[in-house]
C-alpha cells in the first residue's frame, strides 16, 4: 500500500480533506491496564471502519512516551495519513504526515519551519478573526471549533455553532475542519454550514469500527 506521507495532496491546487478527521486521545486510555495497547486496538478499528485521516493527541504525556505512541501507531497506519498534534519535532521523529497546533502552540509559521513544505500543517481556530489570520498563514488547513457543547476538553472555547462554522467557511478558502461535540446525529448539518470535514473524538469511543463506517455513510 502506498504511503500516505510524502507531497501533500491537492486538487486544482487545494487540499482534499476526507470527510471524517479521526482523533485519538491518548488520554481516553489511561484507565486500561496496558493504555498503549488499547489504543492500538482502537485504531485498528477506525481502519476498518474505513478511516483514512488520523490524529494523535496526548496533552498528559511525556516527551518520550509520545514519541513511542506515535511510532507504534505510525506502524498500524501504514497507508494512512497520521497527524501529530502539538509537536513538530516529535511529527518529524515518528515519522508523521503533519503537525496540527492550536492557538497556544508553535505558530503555524514556526510548526512549517520545522516540518517542511512536504508535510501538512493545521491550525486551530475560534473566531473569525482567527481564521482570517490562519487563511494568511502557511497552514494547509483551518480547524473551527467547538462547533457545539463539548467534554473532550477540560476548559473550551466559547462554542461557535453552525453560524460559526457558516462565517468561518466565508472567511478562508482553505479546506475547513470543524471541531466540537460533533456526533452522527449533527455531523451532516456541520457539512452543510461550509466545512469540509468533520473531526471527532467522543462518537467514535463505542463500536469504532461500526462508528466510522456510519459517519461515512451519513457524510457521503
Amino acid at each position: 500500500m502506498k504511503k500516505a506521507g510524502g507531497r501533500r495532496q491537492e486538487a486544482g491546487g487545494r487540499l482534499v480533506l476526507p470527510r471524517l478527521y479521526a482523533i485519538v486521545d491518548a488520554g481516553r486510555f489511561a484507565g486500561h491496564r496496558k493504555p498503549a495497547s488499547a489504543m492500538l486496538r482502537f485504531v485498528e478499528e477506525l481502519l476498518a471502519g474505513g478511516a483514512t485521516l488520523l490524529q494523535y493527541r496526548n496533552k498528559q504525556g511525556g516527551e518520550r512516551e509520545i514519541l513511542e505512541q506515535a511510532r507504534q501507531l505510525r506502524r498500524v497506519c501504514a497507508g494512512i495519513r497520521l497527524i501529530m498534534n502539538d509537536r513538530a519535532d516529535l511529527c518529524l521523529a515518528a515519522g508523521c504526515d503533519g503537525v496540527h497546533v492550536g492557538q497556544e502552540d508553535l505558530s503555524p509559521e514556526s510548526a512549517r519551519a520545522v516540518v517542511g513544505d512536504r508535510l501538512w500543517v493545521g491550525v486551530s481556530t475560534h473566531s473569525v478573526k482567527q481564521v482570517r489570520a490562519a487563511g494568511k498563514g502557511p497552514a494547509d488547513y483551518v480547524a473551527i471549533g467547538p462547533v457545539f457543547a463539548t467534554s473532550s476538553k477540560q476548559d473550551p472555547d466559547p462554542v461557535v455553532g453552525l453560524r460559526g462554522v457558516k462565517a468561518a467557511r466565508a472567511a478562508t478558502r482553505k479546506p475547513l475542519v470543524a471541531i466540537g461535540g460533533i456526533t452522527r446525529a449533527n455531523c451532516r448539518s456541520v457539512i452543510e454550514a461550509g466545512a469540509d470535514a468533520v473531526a471527532v473524538i467522543s462518537d467514535l469511543m463505542t463500536s469504532p469500527r461500526k462508528s466510522v463506517k456510519e459517519f461515512l455513510r451519513i457524510l457521503g
